[in-house]
Formats: structure tokens, sequence, C-alpha cells
């Protein structure tokens, strides 16, 4: 099946403590489509400047990624710099330069309308929704967002969120969007607004998947050689968007395994710096650490729970 992501390409200069790089390949779609295209055939769209070098994505064009709706426009590419704390959960951001993108009005191609799953990274709300109108007749549309959207852009929001499928979204962002300190309680408040969907990425604690009235809570994978966590998110978006595409089926329990296998693809992520450690996967890597992940959730059944 066909999946569509709209969202950023950008160049990372990111520091942690213990390495640094500078103008490393970043942006949501990026991370996405690396590792959405295990799965499935990517289209995606994006905005970059005329500094932007073409060879960094030479690997996506191999992955069956479709780039002709990656535009060039004339000034630079979005550009972001930050520092994380010793913790590797928290962060600082230290520059934004959103050049290109600041004025990204995202236009499909003709061939891509026809994209049956849909990822809406995280942009303007008011262009995802513009995006929506463009796509035919799409299967199953998701949406990421953020607190700067959620508190400056609250009506735009809301009418986005009133014609997808599903939503991601942080353990914070759920709150600050519902009003509510109680996670469900909020949950439940932001699925009257449209998505019946939540995956709620809580971090190194893993996420929680939110189906009308079903609850899925998913582990992180332990990773010992964390190395940077940037992209994670879009990352593991891409992974649960990947398996739904390839399986096309919305379910609950595939659903489940769609967040499993995004919680896969974020653990690879994290263990290099920018979508290096996402460009070579092998399908045993991948097969080896979905074991692990079962391995991790799976307790066999006793006849004797209850003590007496």
């Amino acid at each position: 099946m066909s999946l569509l992501v709209v969202g950023s390409m950008a160049y990372d200069s990111v520091e942690t403590p213990s390495a640094k790089i500078e103008n490393a390949l970043g942006g949501s779609a990026t991370f996405f489509s690396a590792a959405a295209s295990y799965f499935a055939p990517v289209n995606l769209v994006a905005v970059v400047g005329e500094d932007f070098s073409f060879k960094d994505i030479e690997f996506l064009k191999n992955k069956n990624v479709d780039l002709t709706g990656l535009t060039t426009e004339p000034g630079k590419t979005f550009r972001w710099s930050g520092r994380y704390l010793a913790n590797m959960n928290d962060r600082e951001t230290l520059e934004t330069q959103l050049n290109v993108f600041e004025h990204f009005n995202p236009v499909l191609p003709e061939k891509f309308k026809d994209s049956e799953y849909v990822f809406l990274a995280n942009i303007n709300p008011d262009l995802q929704y513009n995006v929506i109108q463009q796509v035919k007749n799409p299967k199953f549309v998701a949406m990421d967002t953020m607190n700067f959207w959620i508190t400056g852009f609250l009506p735009d929001l809301k009418k986005t969120l009133s014609v997808v499928d599903a939503l991601v979204i942080n353990d914070s962002e759920v709150r600050l969007l519902s009003g509510q300190d109680n996670l469900f309680k909020g949950a439940q408040i932001i699925q009257d607004m449209g998505p019946k969907i939540l995956i709620i990425k809580k971090g190194e604690h893993g996420s929680m998947l939110i189906h009308r009235d079903s609850y899925f809570s998913c582990p992180a994978i332990p990773v010992e050689n964390l190395f940077d966590p940037t992209g994670a998110g879009d990352t593991f978006a891409g992974g649960f968007m990947g398996y739904l595409a390839m399986t096309n089926a919305i379910n609950n329990d595939n659903l489940r395994r769609a967040i499993l296998m995004g919680t896969i693809m974020a653990s690879f992520s994290v263990e290099d710096f920018s979508v290096n450690r996402l460009k070579d996967l092998s399908k045993t890597e991948i097969r080896q650490r979905i074991k692990a992940l079962i391995d991790l959730i799976h307790v066999k059944e006793d006849n004797n729970w209850i003590t007496k």
C-alpha cells in the first residue's frame, strides 16, 4: 500500500554528553521515511534550500522512497542545533533557522494524491488540513503535533483533528491539549475531537496505544549505547505507519503490532547520530529485536496467580 509523509528535511547540529556532530541529515520526513521504507514504498513531500546536498539522501532513493514531492527553493535548508543533558531525555535548543521551511506550502504531485496511508509530520495544522484535502481517498490518516501548535493555533489544530484517524502525541501534550491532568480522561477528550486512535509517546518509558476504549502499553527496548535521541519519535512513527501500510489492516491487534514495530525502529535510531543506523539494517537485525521485545513483554500464564 502507498504511504505518504509530509514534513521537514533539515540539517541538525547535535551535542550529547559524549559526542558532537555538525550539519547532520535530519528532519521529520527524513527519519520517518528511513524507517518506513523497510516495510512499504514511501511518497515524500518536503522542501530544502539550495545548500542541500542530494547525495545525503541517495540511500532513500535506493529504499523505494519517491522524492518527486521534494522541492528546492531559493535560500537555505531548515537547520536546528541542540544539546542533550546528561540524562539524554532533556535537551536545550541552541538555534532554529527555519529558512525555506518557514514558507513551506506542500502541494502533492498528482500521483501522490492516491496515497492510501498518510502521515502528517509536525507542521502547521492548517497545512496538515490542506494536505488531507489533496488526498483523494485515504484509508488511514495520522498526524503529529506539538505544544507550539496547541497553545498558539488551537482552532486550526482542532479542525485538523476532526478529519484524522490517529494522533501521535506525548503525555505532556495530552494534558495541555485536553486540559486534564489525568492521562486517560485527557485521551477521551481528545478522541471526542476526532481521532479515535491515540499513540502517546513516553520517551524512555515506552508508548501507549488508545484505540477507542482499548488500551495497550509497550515498553521501550533497553538500549545500552544510547547515542542520540534526535528523531526517535519520527522514526517510531515511520515504523508504525510502515507496518500498517505493509499489512493493510486497521484493527486492534494489528495496531498493537505496529506499535511494537515503531518501538523497534526507534531503538535502532538512537544508537547513532542522524539516520546513520537506519541506512542499512538487515532483516536479521530487525527480527532479532522483534524477538527481544516480545520476550520483554511476554509472561506465561500461571494457574496459581493468586497465592493461597
